[in-house]
């Protein structure tokens, strides 16, 4: 065990690397606002196809045009991990077979008219490392 003082310091990912992140996790927040407020929802998530499909406990008519979806893997004690970010346009699975997949396959959080099936169409993706770094 070094007892080397250390700082944490980010390091941005490439879009590769940051979707490679995001596709190897199954848990995440949609965000978006909502009349004058900023809501975030808690989603399981699933990449196919080069889309991320969320399903997420939000009512269809609340859900704008374009959403943002966070996820991130942080080790509370060391303060690592990583974080990343994806916004694009979204559509609603409305069709009833594809729909049944992805309820079978991605776990909820409601059932009713809260639990929404959306597929986000990437067209920003961020990511970092958060990293130890000594200092020295």
């Amino acid at each position: 065990m070094s007892t080397t003082p250390a700082t944490l310091r980010m390091v941005e990912v490439s879009g590769a690397e940051a979707l490679w992140l995001v596709e190897g996790s199954c848990l995440g927040r949609l965000v978006y606002r909502q009349r004058e407020s900023t809501v975030v929802r808690p989603g399981h998530h699933t990449w196919e196809y080069g889309r991320l499909v969320v399903r997420t406990p939000a009512p269809v008519a609340a859900v704008p045009f374009t959403v943002t979806y966070h996820v991130d893997e942080i080790r509370a004690a060391s303060g690592t991990g990583w974080s990343v970010t994806v916004e694009g346009p979204v559509d609603v699975i409305t069709d009833p077979d594809e729909a049944a997949h992805y309820r079978r396959t991605l776990a909820g959080w409601t059932h009713g008219p809260h639990d929404t099936l959306l597929r986000v169409h990437p067209q920003a993706v961020t990511g970092f490392r958060l990293a130890r770094q000594a200092e020295g």
